[in-house]
């Protein structure tokens, strides 16, 4: 039996890579993907290989990407190693664009998409404590944070304003295994 494919979206600061790990621990089975990023590993937030932009374009035109995007002058790649790991059965994971969710579809059809949210004053919160934009930087991020999501995959919103428990407990809701 064939693995699914989930892409994790929603606004900076929402708590997708805190939700993907937690849910890791408590289903080691997950294969969450690290994305391929052009800029340096040491910006911090979630585990990604940092590359240069000729090295994307690189890997890009090799094909080593199954789906790629670009987001204010960044660009990111999934690694075709997503395919192994659905054929193998395991459910994957990826941090992904709302823009790009249209195109993963076409290319994924089975796609399901977990929307993380949180209200703007605990995104605000978030941001600002993360300390590496202006106020007017998290303003732009908060303004674009009920981008609407393209047509296709079907999409379960999972709340994180509250307590992280609460939070992973929704989430591993939606990645509970199809019963046989």
């Amino acid at each position: 039996m064939a693995g699914r494919l989930f892409a994790v979206v929603g606004p900076t600061g929402a708590g997708k890579h805190t939700l993907m790990a937690e849910a890791q621990k408590r289903r080691p089975d997950l294969h969450l993907v690290r994305r391929v990023i052009t800029r340096p590993e040491e910006a911090g937030g979630e585990p990604f290989e940092g590359v240069s932009q000729q090295e994307f374009a690189r890997r890009k035109a090799a094909g080593d990407f199954a789906l790629d995007w670009e987001t204010n002058g960044v660009h990111y790649g999934i690694p075709t190693s997503i395919d192994r790991a659905i054929s193998e059965g395991r459910d994957v994971l990826f941090n992904g664009s709302r823009g790009v969710l249209g195109q993963a579809w076409e290319e994924f059809p089975g796609l399901t998409v977990i929307l993380v949210t949180a209200s703007v004053p605990v995104l605000a919160d978030r941001l600002a404590a993360l300390g590496q934009e202006s106020r007017a930087d998290i303003a732009r991020r908060l303004a674009r944070a009920d981008y609407e999501i393209p047509y296709g995959p079907p999409i379960v919103v999972v709340e994180n304003d509250g307590a992280l428990d609460q939070a992973v407990t929704a989430f591993l809701s939606v990645l509970q295994p199809l019963s046989v």
